[in-house]
C-alpha cells in the first residue's frame, strides 16, 4: 500500500456553519507533516473524514488511494489516536490493545511488542482508568502502531505528557517518518512542531492557507530585520541609512535594521569605522510565522488586557 493521505476539495456544512470549505493537500510517506490552525479551523473535522468517521457534501479523503471504508483490514494500514480517553477505565491497558489486535487478526505477541516500543511495559497490566493522561497518549499511540501500518493520524499526541514524555514523542515521530511512513500529526504546541515536522499545512475557516515546508516558512518570515548593538549609535544610524537601510531605535545601544542583510550591515560598519559589539539577523520561529498567517483566521478574540 502506497503510504499517502490525499485530502481533495473537501466541503462540509452543519447548519449554517461551514467547516470545510475546499480543503486540499496531501501527506507524503518519510516526513512528519504538521497539521495547524485556529479553533474551528477544521483539523480535527479533516482528521474524522480521513478516517471515515464524518461524510462530506463535497470532495474525498483517500489513504493509500482508497477510502478508509474501503481498506480491509485498516490497522495494518492506517493508525490514529484521535482521543487518548476512547477507552473502557476498567479493562487493562494490554486488553485494551488485545481487543484491538484480534479485531485485525493480530495476536498478543504484537501487543507486547508496541507496549514496549512506547514504553508501557511495566504498567500494561494495570487498569486504564487509573493512567495519567499522558500514559494514556502512549496507549493511544501503541494501539495506532499495532497493525505495523505506513500511514498514521495522530491529533494532538503530546497534550497531557510531561517534558520527558513529550522528548520522546518528538524523537518517536521522527523515528517513523524515517522508517518511510506518512505522518500527520496535529498540534497547537508550535514549538515542539518546529523541531518535529518536515513540513507544515497551515488552515484556517476550513480551507489551506499555506502548504510549505518548515524551514521555508521559517526562512521567509525571518525577512532581513538585524539587531545591532554599539556604543556609537548616531554614526551608525548615519552609516547604515546612506546604503540604504531603514534603522530604528529599539534600546540605549541597540538598532533594528531593516532592507539590509546581516552581511552587508557588518561590512557598512566596518567601511566607516563606526564600532559594533553585536549584529544579529532575526530569526522567525513557527509560532510567529503561524500567527502571521492566520491572524485573519482567527474565530474567537480576546480583548487586549482581558482580565
Amino acid at each position: 500500500m502506497e503510504a499517502t493521505i490525499e485530502v481533495s476539495g473537501l466541503r462540509k456544512r452543519y447548519g449554517p456553519t461551514v467547516a470545510l470549505d475546499g480543503m486540499t493537500f496531501t501527506v507524503t510517506p518519510g516526513r512528519v507533516t504538521g497539521f495547524v490552525g485556529p479553533n474551528g479551523a477544521g483539523k480535527s473535522t479533516t482528521m474524522r473524514v480521513i478516517l471515515g468517521l464524518d461524510s462530506v457534501d463535497e470532495g474525498r479523503a483517500l489513504v493509500g488511494g482508497r477510502p478508509y471504508r474501503a481498506l480491509r483490514h485498516p490497522l495494518r494500514q492506517v493508525g490514529s489516536l484521535l482521543d487518548a480517553s476512547a477507552l473502557q477505565p476498567s479493562r487493562t491497558g494490554r486488553n485494551h490493545l488485545l481487543w484491538l489486535a484480534h479485531s485485525q487478526g493480530l495476536g498478543a505477541r504484537r501487543v507486547d511488542e508496541v507496549a514496549e516500543r512506547v514504553g508501557l511495559t511495566s504498567a500494561i497490566r494495570r487498569k486504564a482508568g487509573g493512567y495519567s493522561l499522558g500514559m494514556r497518549q502512549r496507549l493511544g499511540i501503541a494501539a495506532a502502531l499495532l497493525g505495523d501500518p505506513p500511514v498514521l493520524v495522530l491529533d494532538e499526541p503530546v497534550n497531557g505528557m510531561d517534558p520527558e514524555g513529550i522528548r520522546w514523542v518528538r524523537g518517536f515521530l521522527r523515528s517513523l517518518a524515517a522508517e518511510g511512513r506518512a505522518v500527520l500529526v496535529s498540534s497547537h504546541l508550535m514549538s515542539e512542531l518546529q523541531d518535529t515536522a518536515d513540513h507544515v499545512v497551515i488552515v484556517g475557516r476550513g480551507k489551506v492557507i499555506a502548504d510549505v515546508g518548515v524551514a521555508e516558512l521559517i526562512e521567509a518570515a525571518s525577512g532581513e530585520r538585524v539587531t545591532v548593538r554599539t556604543s556609537a549609535r548616531t554614526p551608525a544610524m548615519t552609516a547604515l541609512a546612506r546604503a540604504g537601510a531603514t534603522v530604528a531605535v529599539t534600546g540605549a545601544d541597540t538598532l533594528t535594521v531593516t532592507g539590509l542583510s546581516g552581511e552587508r550591515v557588518v561590512a557598512v560598519l566596518g567601511e566607516n569605522a563606526v564600532p559594533f559589539s553585536e549584529v544579529s539577523a532575526h530569526r522567525a520561529s513557527l509560532e510567529e510565522a503561524y500567527m502571521e498567517l492566520t491572524r485573519d483566521a482567527v474565530e474567537f478574540h480576546a480583548a487586549e488586557g482581558a482580565r
